[in-house]
């Protein structure tokens, strides 16, 4: 284990609501460039500030299944949901939609379609899904998000689980792959970004 990654995974801990603000801060800026996120907020000024309200709409549903883990000072964040946590129930659901109604506004019904596409597209057997991963641009390269990522593979492998994930750059497709996991689809949202559906066996 290099140095690093020693370090960035003796400060891992579960997130708490009161990380919600610093946390939805830092993963807009890890977000800033992903092509899912430019696609949803095309343009760069309006993108810096609904993102962390976007997030602020994920997280929440997130941290009620007590899976979201992040390091002592908040360089990343990874959203796990255990079997059957994910799609949401319908209230959390409809809150999410709403969210998006008021963030995306006049753009809502363009995006509906690869929203719904890909909502339709999730995986229904059983499996834990690895929903977010992101680590701030200023901590790259040090270990955090591989971290956050083994200390996942660590548990799933341990009980025998399957793990889900959509990779949202073609970049870090092989960054998973080094971790077992294999694209088994590419999913295209109507009129938006091209995601690798990857899943891994528990080893």
């Amino acid at each position: 284990m290099n140095k690093n990654l020693g370090e960035a995974s003796s400060r891992l801990r579960k997130a708490s609501h009161a990380d919600s603000r610093a946390a939805c801060k830092m993963l807009a800026r890890a977000f800033d460039d992903d092509p899912f996120t430019t696609w949803l907020f095309p343009d760069p000024v309006t993108r810096r500030k609904r993102l962390p309200r976007m997030f602020a709409a994920l997280l929440r549903p997130a941290l009620s299944v007590d899976e979201v883990y992040t390091t002592e000072d908040l360089q990343g964040l990874a959203f796990w949901y255990p079997p059957g946590t994910f799609p949401y129930g319908w209230k959390d659901d409809a809150r999410a939609g709403m969210a998006m109604l008021g963030l995306l506004r006049g753009r809502f019904f363009s995006q509906l379609r690869g929203l719904l596409y890909l909502n339709a597209q999730h995986p229904r057997e059983h499996h834990w899904y690895l929903g977010m991963l992101g680590t701030d641009p200023r901590s790259q390269g040090q270990g955090v998000g591989t971290a956050l990522l083994s200390a996942g593979l660590r548990r799933c492998d341990r009980s025998g689980e399957r793990i889900y994930l959509e990779a949202t750059k073609e970049k870090n497709v092989p960054f998973y792959a080094r971790y077992g996991f294999e694209v088994t689809d590419e999913m295209c949202v109507p009129k938006g970004p091209k995601l690798w559906a990857m899943w891994r066996e528990p080893r």
